[in-house]
């Protein structure tokens, strides 16, 4: 029997690595082509790694916990191509042939993938592993609402009701064969040594995405110099643009205008007038993107960041990107974004005054040179100049704060990107039509 390498997959430039949360499979199980045999996790979501043979599951070659680099081989699958020859001397009980045996076991996967008759709806073979390891039957798995596209049972729906049913009194004892729960992996998060605990403290375990992010922002920080510039903005004219057509917009569109689009709109002009804010680094190489994808950070419920990516921002108009921003937050609330949508980011944006914060100082996300915080807008008093000279008017202000890489991007140019992003802001024209 012929073997084959289970690699690591790509995940995208900034991703190098990955860690294993669960194994689908175990060493002798029946695996068919394209199902899946690991759940992984990066630092944004969770995936899952799919067979790339049919075969049987030879040998799983890191265990659950491990930190993966992309490229590298999880799990050999062992196939029906080289298999040897039967032997020619006739066996007293017709036995399988290795290749016969492959072929049955493939078959008996995808059985196993395929929910059962009595189900009326689809279940992944990651839900169905959960139930399997939980001792849930399928007409208990029937019972559980799903959150998912038509009403599917999601990963997050079955793990909060074993963990809702593990608290409740138990009217069988699970057997002894019974597997356990895998224990979440563990990310080493230094920290200062000798951290005093004292009486009533409460110690609480990071879970395993906010170690990650941890890793993730101590090493930008230790990549790249950090600068920050800030700029305070005029923008009653967008404001009070938006407020005049936000109706209109959302009755014609079914879409809700906020700020971000708009905000992302003067950010696109901006990169275009200085391109070397579109940049990446790699050794002493600037790599300059031909492409503008900003991303939006977005907190999720459970308090974790993610930054969902609009990809190709300059080709689209205000329409187009309001459509993306509305679409990408909403999935991202769900935690329903695939891994190609939050990765190839060549700019971010994050808006500081959804939490009523009037500036921030954004910590860049790696290999991105450069990330904007947008403040509250706020009503204050103001010097206009006008015709007749200058007077003080309640204006909308807005402070924007440009985290920029110092190897890269000098002051001027982080300075005067942010200036000109927030010009394009205070130009807004208020007869523009929406």
């Amino acid at each position: 029997m012929a073997e084959k390498s289970i690699l690591m997959p790509k995940m995208g430039e900034s991703i190098a690595e990955a860690t294993i949360i669960r194994w689908l499979k175990k060493e002798g199980d029946p695996i068919a082509q394209d199902e899946p045999i690991v759940e992984i996790a990066t630092d944004k979501v969770d995936s899952e790694i799919p067979s790339t043979e049919a075969g049987i599951v030879g040998k799983i070659l890191h265990p659950e916990g491990a930190v993966v680099k992309v490229g590298e081989p999880v799990a050999m699958i062992l196939t029906e191509g080289g298999a040897a020859a039967a032997p020619s001397a006739p066996a007293p009980v017709a036995e399988p042939t290795p290749v016969q045996h492959i072929q049955n076991s493939v078959q008996q996967a995808r059985e196993a993938a395929t929910p059962a008759a009595a189900g009326s709806r689809f279940y992944s073979p990651l839900v169905l592993n959960i139930a399997r390891t939980e001792g849930i039957g399928m007409d208990e798995l029937e019972r559980i609402p799903g959150t998912g596209k038509e009403d599917r049972v999601t990963k997050a729906d079955i793990l909060n009701y074993v963990k809702n049913r593990s608290n409740a009194p138990a009217a069988v004892t699970a057997p002894a064969s019974t597997p356990a729960a895998p224990v979440a992996p563990r990310v080493e998060v230094k920290s200062a040594p000798a951290i005093a605990v004292n009486a009533g403290d409460e110690i609480i375990e990071m879970d395993r995405v906010r170690k990650m992010i941890a890793e993730n922002m101590v090493r930008s920080k230790q990549i790249s110099p950090h600068v920050t510039s800030f700029v305070e903005a005029d923008v009653t004219n967008l404001v009070q643009w938006r407020e005049k057509n936000k109706g209109i917009f959302q009755k014609r569109e079914g879409e809700s205008l906020t700020f971000t689009p708009i905000f992302i709109e003067c950010i696109v002009r901006a990169i275009k007038d200085f391109p070397m804010i579109n940049i990446s680094v790699d050794g002493d190489k600037i790599i300059r993107r031909r492409n503008i994808n900003i991303g939006m950070a977005a907190a999720q419920p459970n308090g974790n960041l993610i930054v969902p990516v609009i990809k190709n921002a300059d080709t689209m108009n205000l329409t187009g990107l309001a459509r993306s921003v509305n679409d990408l937050a909403k999935r991202a609330r769900e935690n329903k974004l695939t891994l190609d949508e939050i990765q190839g980011g060549t700019y971010t944006l994050t808006n500081v005054g959804t939490f009523g914060n009037v500036m921030g100082t954004p910590i860049i996300p790696q290999p991105q040179v450069a990330i904007m915080a947008a403040g509250a807008i706020r009503k204050k008093p103001a010097v206009v100049e006008t015709q007749y000279g200058d007077v003080i008017a309640i204006r909308h202000m807005m402070f924007l704060s440009h985290s920029y890489d110092h190897r890269v991007v000098d002051g001027a140019l982080g300075g005067q990107f942010v200036r000109r992003v927030a010009d394009y802001m205070e130009q807004w024209d208020p007869n523009r039509e929406v």
